[in-house]
């Protein structure tokens, strides 16, 4: 069955199984790799993409639910990584092994959309369910208030 998405700006047909999970399809089937397997539950993050604008987990998300949609994944957040949570990543060396990075990325990004100025609480209650196994959790708070343009608090929260 031919399933048609909106894949980071570009119309894609995918001859898939509609029950595919829709983080093989973007790995095995387009080889956009930067979204990772984690857990395969939900439960890690690691595999966060947009699905219309809202944060789903690619590897529960039938691909089928996708259709007629629009998916973005870490590649299409930022085509030349100018995205300025991806910029706040590199300045202030966020990731360590790097794995949950852009799920992490994607989960703040959607943050982001919805509330500019988020409040520490409201930036872990968004990455609740994003887990990195490193704790780089304060550098991904700091970075996420750079990007918001909340520039005091985000060296206070690098030294965390």
């Amino acid at each position: 069955m031919t399933v048609r998405i909106r894949i980071n700006g570009v119309e894609r047909e995918l001859d898939v199984d509609p029950e595919m999970p829709l983080l093989w399809a973007l790995r095995d089937v387009l080889a956009l790799t930067g979204t990772k397997y984690g857990c395969g539950q939900a439960l890690c993050g690691a595999c966060t993409v947009h699905l219309d604008g809202q944060v789903v987990r690619s590897c529960v998300t039938p691909v089928g639910r996708a259709a007629g949609k629009a998916v973005t994944t870490i590649e299409g957040l930022s085509p030349d990584g100018n995205h300025p949570l991806q910029k706040a990543w590199v300045n202030l060396g966020v990731p360590q092994c790097g794995f949950c990075q852009a799920g992490q990325i994607m989960t703040a990004a959607a943050l982001l959309s919805r509330i500019p100025k988020p409040t520490d609480a409201q930036i872990e209650q968004s990455l609740a369910g994003n887990l990195c196994r490193c704790g780089t959790y304060g550098r991904i708070r700091a970075a996420i208030k750079q990007a918001a343009g909340l520039e005091g608090d985000a060296g206070e929260e690098k030294s965390r």
